[in-house]
């Protein structure tokens, strides 16, 4: 294991970390520099090392390179000179690896990963460093299409992914393990499971990203699945126990890959809602069927391949619905034995800590509530914004459900009970009176029950009243008129077809069943609009990927001169 040893007691050791400004590479950068005995060499891609003041690990960083105990360097991993220039004279390489790449870009890819890995380690035999950590992923054991419970080492790599970023990762990991123990270059790798922390550029603002577009209110499949997770300061542990093992036990470590987990697997959801709860969004809670989920996902695909958009990126949604859906655990048991690897962060804490870290992501309630409060949704708008809104959105979900109760009663009384319209009315006129007469010669006072009589003001209709509902229907009338010279008078197309289309739907109704169109209006109106106000985003989304897509096939096969004029 790694021991922290003061400067002074013992020469400092010289350590390279490739790909040092990522987000592995900053806290192993860190922890290095904070054990002390050590002389740390940044390498990344950048040109020239940029410090974040506010950043702790930077200031500690600065701090080092003002006194000589770390130095930055420039490297690009396609040019085996610059690596050179940057391991010479070291003895261990830290090889972290390669993040945040252009995944549409295959070649660049592939050069980066693959030919980069070949590059680092002909410079490390050409140096004649003695030791390469890498840091790879448990994603190369892992191809979405079987659950894994407590995997360990043997499983093996399936070579062909859906991700090309995971196969090229997993051609690297081989390609440096293949390396060992040729021109006394001892190699390893580890393979930490779902890495999360501080600085995290990949899982957990996608999370937000998710909460933030609605879509992680829902739980694909289950829910049960199992996952195990990284807190990233256990990574860097790992690392640093690995080098420290490839000194003892060459055997049992040297050319070996070690997975690396928190060693307290979850459930996945649970994870992901401890992340969002904590930054203030709500947790997932409703469930859908994964595969159900799978098919959607591959639809839209397909539908932005047919349309023509290339660099429309899936691979991260499917991969985050393969982690999402399927268990996957991995045993540790060879990492603890053989480099002396525990975790140093609990999960819990590591969580706390994640959250912490990413308060600038933090959900703005105040924000929310007073927008919702202030600005009415697009279907209150329709409706009105009045009492019929309040009922149909579930305001007061007393008075809707009462109002809900009365008009299905009535809707059978009158539609389906058997009985004509007229019958049905004169009997419930009939039963309605023959209430209000028993009312009427009911005492005051039943036992120890006051019944309050009906006053008669509840049966007189205000002249107010009178006058709003003669003017209403005189308003309707005038407006039919209206309508008819306008139409008489042939100049109005748009009003034309609105009226035709108004027209063409009451036919088709009539058509129908009228007793099927009300039932399914009635329940219409007590559902749809409500799950719209709840699910605008997502639906607005919807509606306008098909209408795309229906645009774009109709556009397709229309002549030239068409699409032109439109």
């Amino acid at each position: 294991m790694a021991i922290e040893v003061p400067f002074g007691d013992v020469a400092p050791k010289t350590c390279v970390v490739l790909g040092g400004r990522g987000f592995l590479g900053r806290s192993l950068v860190s922890r290095l520099l904070k054990l002390g005995g050590w002389i740390v060499r940044v390498a990344d891609s950048a040109r020239f090392l940029q410090l974040d003041p506010s950043d702790s690990g930077d200031s500690l960083l600065r701090d080092a390179v003002s006194s000589g105990h770390a130095f930055y360097h420039h490297v690009d991993v396609r040019d085996v000179s610059l690596i050179v220039k940057a391991i010479q004279g070291s003895s261990v390489v830290f090889y972290m690896e390669a993040t945040d790449l252009q995944k549409e870009d295959f070649y660049l890819c592939y050069m980066l990963i693959v030919q980069g890995a070949k590059n680092v380690i002909n410079a490390c035999r050409e140096c004649k460093v003695s030791k390469l950590i890498y840091s790879s992923c448990a994603d190369v054991v892992f191809d979405g299409s079987r659950d894994i419970w407590n995997g360990d080492e043997s499983l093996p790599c399936y070579w062909r992914f859906e991700d090309k970023l995971t196969d090229l990762k997993a051609q690297s990991e081989a390609l440096i393990l293949f390396a060992n123990n040729i021109d006394g270059l001892l190699t390893c790798a580890l393979r930490p499971s779902n890495v999360f922390g501080p600085g995290d550029t990949q899982l957990v603002p996608f999370l937000v990203d998710l909460a933030k577009s609605g879509w992680a209110k829902f739980i694909m499949g289950s829910g049960e699945n199992m996952s195990d997770f990284t807190y990233v300061e256990n990574v860097v542990h790992a690392c640093i126990c690995a080098a420290e093992a490839l000194d003892s036990r060459l055997v049992s470590v040297a050319g070996k890959v070690f997975f690396i987990t928190n060693l307290e697997p979850m459930k996945f959801w649970e994870f992901v809602s401890s992340i969002l709860e904590g930054l203030g969004y709500q947790r997932p809670l409703i469930k859908i069927p994964a595969r159900m989920l799978w098919y959607i996902l591959r639809i839209v695909k397909g539908m932005h391949e047919k349309l023509g958009f290339r660099k429309y990126d899936h691979s991260l949604l499917d991969h985050f619905f393969h982690l999402a859906s399927r268990t996957r655990t991995f045993n540790c048991t060879a990492a603890q034995k053989h480099i002396g690897y525990s975790p140093v962060i609990s999960l819990e804490d590591g969580i706390a800590l994640t959250i912490k870290s990413f308060s600038h992501l933090e959900h703005d309630d105040s924000s929310m509530t007073h927008s919702d409060f202030q600005e009415q949704s697009k279907v209150e708008k329709l409706l009105g914004g009045g009492k019929v809104a309040d009922i149909l959105l579930w305001r007061d979900e007393k008075k809707t459900f009462t109002c809900f109760v009365v008009l299905s009663l009535l809707y059978y009384w009158f539609l389906l009970s058997g009985r004509t319209f007229t019958s049905s009315a004169a009997r419930l006129l009939l039963l309605f009176t023959t209430m209000l007469y028993v009312y009427g010669n009911l005492p005051k006072k039943i036992s120890h029950f006051r019944i309050q009589k009906i006053p008669l003001s509840w049966f007189e209709i205000s002249e107010m009243a009178v006058k709003d509902s003669v003017l209403s229907i005189a308003n309707l009338w005038n407006i039919l008129v209206h309508n008819m010279i306008l139409l008489s008078q042939a100049q109005d197309w748009n009003r034309f077809f609105k009226i035709a289309s108004l027209l063409c739907c009451i036919k088709l109704v009539l058509l129908q069943s009228f007793t099927v169109t009300i039932g399914a209006a009635l329940v219409f109106a007590f559902t749809a609009f409500f799950v719209y106000e709840q699910y605008e985003m997502e639906i607005d989304g919807i509606i306008k990927l098909i209408l795309s897509t229906v645009k774009g096939l109709l556009l397709q096969h229309l002549p030239p001169s068409v699409v032109s004029f439109l």
